[in-house]
């Protein structure tokens, strides 16, 4: 009896809650099909129904019978080809099918069911479930037992939304509880994507750039809800089943990550040119220039680098929290420090800024923009920001702007503080824009604000672009990268860092960086050592912090910091072949190379709350020690067989393993059969030719791996201009075949030879080796490998290494005996 008067009491409260919502009331007449759309008129508004694949459906609601027009920030693709559907009118119901859902919409009350062709439910709305309260537009659906949640963007806190609240709105997240210039990490939402993947086969995006709140089944364990504070209710529903797959579609709507500039694989380096906030009388462009000098002679491989805040004049409105673009004084010679930079075959040196306008001391671009009309209004009056949704404005700003110091060597942008169009800035009480269109525009802002540079810098520099920024929403992902933004060197912010990371992939967005070892102060040598091998193994490789006078730089942290932070990025540049391959696949279908576990095995509960362990591409399992002293951790390894890297010792999956991580040591495990294609150490990328690809060989069955190549810089990839190098191992009782294929395609690359490192896990040690039929000599030493052809087994390690006689010109066979 109890427990009936309890349901009683919150269905009651349930029903007062919505008591001014308005649903969308029942069916009323006005069914039609146009193309891929069908629109029903409802005794409360319309519903349109639009089918863009086969997978995919978009749903629109309007209580007015006005919709929206379609934007190009969040979405860039509503052209859809024609989609075979079978519409039929029911009694109670009208089905609508394709080739892989059925689409079950009831009458009275108006409601959306979806199930695929075998007549499994994936997704059924509540009764009523459609509202509109005020302005708020939302719909609720019914949570099934064993379903669970991911994506939402680059959240630090939870892997599994399930039972779980959110709100999605940028922001870094406010005030207290935090130490020094910590945040909330609860509340952190620099990169939020309104969008989501069930384990039940489905995602939906929730098209809408207003805030939005998510209750995945916090207030009824049976119901998850999605809600807008303004806007019209749009959203994709697409149908997977896979993980992958759904991420594919997502990405077919929002766009697909273009690929960087291969040398955008290597380090990025920051830097404060000596001087960070409070100590700007000691930058100086000689600073930087004795920087990049550093890192050449240490042999430490870097590309790109830019210069944070202080290259610049704080100007007389914004301070900090605007840009001038007038050089700080300090700087002496900005053209020469370029000059200097290239000649060190630094590929890229970029500059750091903030999106209002300012006047300094010569320049008064801010009084110039507002004379024109170039910046966003705020409060009636001519304001600060540069009005990036304005062409003409955003025009403006590029020439008038950018190009000032584009013009003597500045080849990209970090367009730091997106958020703060709407919101409370970083070194300011100022929020910028407010009102109805502001909050609107807040999310879509730093999009807006990262497109322009990329674009422009692109045409400007003539090879593929590159932009970083801090804030992103849906869309982020076609102007890369995005950073995690300013979190302290503290042990306890090291762990929600690689969940951001995670959860971003999971959300779309793929090109991802961190400030290695954490942005404020200064840090524990041991957490700098531990995050720089997470940071290696990371989309992005970003050195970076405000340490005065540190700043995160390898050299100030110790022999064994500098020690580890070479031996990993030296491994990073390595294994470019390997990375540039999973870039590929990215633009192709949306895979992250950061990938969560969950991505993978959507049906292993045991992953859903991993935030730690991540897979690198398609090959690598990557388990970084987050733990102060530890010199071990225990990982979870999926379903299959797997090698640590390090030892090749073998283990068995869906099972945990404790593991040995001495300092110098981050745990990384190989699925078994996997191929890492490598290339040659460089100090920088495009030092040396490549004229050898070593291939890291974990034999097991029959496996494969299609290793991808083009010219590493323009946009010819883009139609077709590159090359698919076929790989593969077959591994049985009596032998090993290792086959490398001619490459495929449009694109001729460059001539290389292959240095098979085969792990070997036979009983007996191989006795001989053939390439194409032809018997490969013995070599008594590993040294010979690099003057010529032959095999070496190095009994003690148990590694088989060998050489080609031929190169990528012809297909090549290897069989071990």
């Amino acid at each position: 009896m109890m427990k009936k008067l309890l349901a009683f009491a919150l269905s009651l409260i349930f029903m007062l809650a919505f008591a001014s919502a308005q649903s969308i009331g029942d069916y009323k007449s006005g069914f039609k099909k146009t193309g891929n759309t069908v629109s029903f008129l409802t005794t409360k508004g319309e519903v349109k129904l639009e089918f863009c694949t086969p997978e995919i459906f978009r749903i629109r609601t309007s209580w007015n019978g006005k919709f929206e027009a379609n934007e190009n920030l969040m979405v860039i693709n509503y052209n859809w080809a024609n989609v075979a559907v079978k519409v039929s009118d029911k009694k109670d119901h009208f089905l609508l099918g394709t080739s892989k859902l059925v689409v079950k919409l009831y009458k009275t009350p108006f409601r959306i069911d979806v199930f695929d062709v075998t007549g499994k439910l994936l997704s059924s709305e509540v009764n009523g479930g459609i509202v509109k309260e005020n302005t708020q537009v939302g719909v609720s659906k019914k949570l099934q037992a064993d379903e669970h949640f991911f994506g939402f963007g680059e959240r630090m806190d939870f892997m599994d939304r399930r039972f779980k609240k959110v709100t999605l709105n940028v922001g870094r997240g406010k005030g207290l509880p935090h130490a020094i210039g910590a945040y909330n990490i609860l509340e952190a939402n620099y990169c939020p994507v309104p969008f989501f993947m069930s384990t039940k086969g489905y995602g939906i995006f929730f098209h809408n750039s207003f805030a939005t709140e998510w209750d995945m089944g916090a207030s009824k364990k049976d119901q998850y809800s999605f809600k807008a504070a303004d806007g019209e209710l749009d959203y994709y529903f697409m149908y997977g089943p896979t993980f992958p797959a759904i991420l594919d579609h997502y990405t077919s709507i929002t766009g697909k990550s273009p690929m960087l500039p291969q040398f955008a694989l290597g380090l990025h380096a920051g830097t404060y040119s000596g001087g960070t906030w409070g100590h700007e009388a000691q930058t100086s462009d000689h600073y930087v220039v004795e920087l990049a000098k550093k890192y050449r002679s240490l042999g430490i491989p870097v590309d790109l680098l830019w210069l944070d805040s202080t290259w610049r004049l704080f100007g007389e409105n914004g301070g900090k929290g605007a840009t001038s673009f007038e050089w700080r004084e300090t700087f002496k010679d900005p053209k020469s420090m370029f000059d200097s930079l290239y000649a060190m075959n630094y590929k890229m040196v970029g500059l750091h800024l903030r999106p209002r306008f300012d006047n300094a001391k010569k320049l008064n671009l801010l009084d110039q923009a507002r004379a024109q009309g170039y910046t966003y209004p705020e409060n009636g009056k001519p304001g600060e920001f540069v009005n990036f949704f304005d062409e003409k404005a955003t025009q403006w700003w590029w020439d008038n702007g950018v190009m000032r110091v584009a013009k003597l060597g500045a080849k990209f942008l970090k367009t730091d503080e997106g958020s703060a169009f709407g919101s409370l800035a970083n070194e300011s009480e100022k929020v910028g824009p407010t009102g109805k269109d502001a909050e609107r525009l807040h999310n879509l802002f730093p999009i807006a604000y990262a497109k322009a540079p990329f674009l422009e810098f692109e045409k400007f520099n003539g090879f593929r672009g590159l932009n970083q920024t801090r804030e992103g929403y849906s869309g982020i992902q076609r102007y890369p990268y995005i950073f995690a933004g300013d979190w302290p060197s503290e042990w306890q912010y090291f762990a929600p860092v690689i969940k951001a990371g995670l959860n971003v992939g999971l959300s779309g967005v793929g090109s991802w960086a961190h400030c290695m070892g954490g942005f404020e102060h200064q840090a524990d040598p041991e957490l700098y050592i531990r995050w720089v091998q997470f940071g290696m193994f990371s989309p992005i490789a970003l050195v970076f912090g405000m340490d005065h006078p540190g700043y995160k730089e390898p050299w100030k942290y110790g022999e064994d910091a500098l020690r580890n932070f070479k031996k990993y990025d030296l491994l990073r540049y390595r294994l470019f072949p390997y990375m540039y391959t999973s870039m590929h696949q990215q633009y192709e279908t949306g895979l992250p190379m950061m990938r969560a576990l969950v991505l993978n095995h959507q049906d292993d509960e045991n992953v859903y709350e991993i935030g730690d362990q991540y897979l690198f591409g398609d090959n690598l399992m990557v388990a970084p020690v987050t733990t102060k002293g530890a010199v071990t951790r225990s990982v979870y390894l999926p379903e299959g067989s797997w090698f640590n890297y390090w030892t090749s010792e073998k283990y068995e999956g869906k099972s945990y393993h404790h593991v040995v991580a001495p300092l110098d040591t981050i745990p990384l495990f190989v699925k078994a059969g996997s191929i890492i294609p490598m290339q040659p150490e460089m100090a920088y990328s495009g030092e040396k030719p490549v004229d050898v690809i070593t291939l890291d060989v974990f034999p097991h069955g029959l496996s494969k791996y299609d290793m991808y190549e083009d010219d590493n810089l323009s946009a010819a990839y883009k139609t077709g201009n590159f090359a698919l190098t076929k790989i593969t191992s077959s591994l049985t009782a009596s032998d090993l075949t290792l086959k490398v294929a001619k490459p495929a395609g449009n694109f001729k690359p460059t001539k290389h030879k292959y240095l098979a490192k085969i792990h070997w896990t036979g009983k007996a040690d191989p006795n001989g080796v053939s390439e194409n039929g032809i018997k490969l000599k013995v070599l008594k030493t590993p040294d010979q490998l690099d003057k010529t052809e032959g095999w070496f087994y190095d009994a003690k390690n148990k590694i088989l290494w060998v050489k080609s006689a031929g190169d990528n010109s012809a297909d090549l066979s290897f069989v071990v005996n």
